[in-house]
């Protein structure tokens, strides 16, 4: 045993617990933190300029690699109360991070001392635990339940809130016979999986749904193999996009009333069986549960008991981690087929394929401002399969995703549920401190991009280097259309005016490339299609040379309707209806 503060203490179980990135921003109310921080010598740190950007870095280091966990640390009062929206984004999309605050000394709580806020019951609604340590001695073992946690079930975030002097009370604590607590996730019997693969079995034309959990349980190659011994189509959600690449041909394409592909929909609606694995029955994957619903059946397993059921009534229901049944699937479904009891699914694995090659979207536009969809077709023409885009929401992250190709797990990392404008620049910056070699690309609109613009002098300080693709058309145009409902009513959602200081912007407002300069970055402004590939080539070798994120804005068309619509059946292509017979 060794004698150390309470502060010392936690950093030492950080590192028994394989933390050595951290993100943060120093105050007086976790200064002793920062103090143990830097006596030991072994954590890396980078200062963000905002207390939800931090939440976002950690968020986005978690995603980007297998059994990382981003952990954010920050003072008290309105430090901590910035990091609630990246707390309540990370638990909408099963993302384990940790928040480690500041606080006052327990003598001050509840006083209205400064910069004191309960924090504790404020993040509870939106983390797996949220606990202010008020014993010094609690403080090891409160992160050791923090991380245990985290890791557990359906995995999500953890607030920890540290009094000042509880921060610097001293304890008895030895680390070296620390062990973090072990982890043991539900796992399907041989039964239920036998049931389940027997109702599917039965079916004329099943499909296989592959959730954000496939991913988070680092379970695609298994979801791969599955899909190939029983000739089944893939439809990945939008958080389990990779899981099986783009290009394989039993990805039957994403389901959804937006971020979808409008082979998947047409697929969808031919099916007769869906089995879904690690995944939530998000509405926006499903719209209308009349039509979703209709005419087929359904097995749901997921690893939360509670999801089971949540949104509508499946047929039959496992409780377990995707891994472990994917691996137990597997193992039956190669025993069938040896036996020759898996029914011939190539008749309707052909039908899924001719839909994906041929109810395809235009995006061969050569117009003047740019249509969105060029964007994306010159995207997908210029990064290879290796690539990551960071993305966060609006009609940049719905039409990227019915455009872009995504071939890897963990190459879509996207707030799904939540969807926080301004996650973009700081979640690329945490997967970049994740993967230091990957080929990494942001996309943003217009108005993402502004939320927390601040953070581009992350990655100008710290060398955080990667390609930001900025659509700008000036306009909130997801609410705009949004607004076509209301007698087309296209109200306060207008971004343009007149930029005196900036007359070559030519009324589309703010002048990103002097910005993203100002802030330490590079940037690169394209009007015209067959300038997009030079500007991502131009903008590799700048984000090489200089090791800073590099911005290539795109000037858009200011209005462009992208295709969604209130159900399945019913999305508006702006130029032809979904027609599932096609």
């Amino acid at each position: 045993m060794a004698k150390m503060t309470a502060a010392e203490a936690a950093v030492c179980v950080l590192e028994k617990e394989g933390v050595t990135q951290l993100f943060g921003i120093p105050g007086a109310g976790i200064n002793p933190f920062y103090a143990a921080m830097k006596k030991r010598g072994t954590m890396k740190h980078i200062l963000a300029r905002h207390g939800e950007g931090i939440a976002h870095m950690a968020e986005g280091y978690t995603r980007a690699k297998q059994g990382n966990i981003g952990v954010g640390v920050c003072t008290s009062g309105p430090a901590a109360t910035d990091m609630i929206t990246g707390l309540y984004s990370a638990q909408a999309d099963s993302t384990p991070i940790l928040a480690i605050t500041g606080q006052a000394p327990r003598a001050k709580l509840f006083k209205e001392d400064f910069q004191a806020v309960d924090i504790e019951k404020i993040a509870a609604p939106v983390t797996k635990m949220a606990v202010t340590v008020r014993e010094p001695a609690l403080v090891p073992w409160t992160l050791q339940k923090a991380f245990y946690l985290m890791r557990s079930g359906r995995q999500g975030p953890v607030l920890i809130d540290l009094p000042l002097d509880v921060q610097m009370g001293e304890i008895e604590f030895d680390p070296d016979t620390y062990t973090p607590l072990e982890v043991h996730p539900p796992k399907a019997t041989r039964a239920q999986i036998e049931k389940a693969l027997t109702m599917l079995n039965d079916a004329e034309k099943p499909l296989l749904i592959a959730g954000g959990g496939v991913i988070l349980a680092d379970a695609s190659p298994l979801l791969v193999e599955l899909a190939e011994l029983l000739g089944t189509p893939v439809v990945p959600t939008l958080m389990g996009w990779g899981s099986i690449p783009d290009d394989h041909d039993l990805m039957a394409g994403m389901v959804g009333l937006q971020t979808h592909h409008r082979y998947g929909n047409a697929n969808f609606l031919a099916s007769d069986f869906v089995m879904g694995i690690g995944n939530r029955w998000a509405n926006r994957h499903t719209g209308g549960m009349d039509t979703y619903t209709k005419g087929r059946k359904f097995v749901h397993i997921d690893i939360e008991p509670t999801q089971l059921g949540k949104v509508f009534c499946p047929d039959y229901a496992v409780v377990s981690d995707a891994k472990a049944a994917l691996e137990l699937l597997v193992e039956v479904a190669k025993e069938w087929k040896a036996a020759g009891k898996l029914k011939d699914r190539s008749a309707w694995g052909a039908e899924c394929l001719k839909r994906k090659r041929t109810m395809l979207r235009r995006t061969d536009y050569d117009d003047v401002p740019m249509k969105p969809q060029r964007v994306y077709q010159e995207m997908n023409n210029f990064f290879g399969k290796d690539v990551h885009y960071v993305t966060a929401i609006g009609l940049s992250q719905i039409g990227a995703a019915q455009h872009l190709k995504v071939q890897q797990p963990r190459g879509w990392i996207n707030c799904g549920q939540a969807g926080p404008l301004g996650w973009t620049i700081p979640a690329a910056l945490g997967v970049r401190a994740a993967l230091p070699d990957a080929d990494i690309v942001a996309l943003s609109g217009d108005f993402d991009f502004q939320f927390m613009i601040e953070e581009l002098a992350v990655g100008a300080h710290f060398n955080l280097p990667y390609i930001h693709v900025l659509v700008n058309n000036s306009y909130l145009g997801l609410i705009r259309q949004g607004q076509l409902g209301f007698n087309n009513l296209d109200y306060c959602v207008q971004l343009s005016f007149d930029n005196i200081n900036s007359p070559e912007v030519d009324g589309y407002g703010i002048d990103f490339v002097k910005v993203a300069e100002g802030l330490g970055c590079k940037a690169i402004r394209v009007h015209k299609p067959d300038e997009l590939i030079p500007a991502f080539k131009k903008a590799r070798e700048l984000m090489k040379e200089f090791k800073v994120p590099v911005v290539v804005e795109a000037i858009l068309e200011r209005v462009t309707n992208i295709p969604m619509g209130g159900n399945l059946d019913q999305i508006n292509e702006f130029g032809g209806a979904l027609d599932v017979n096609e």
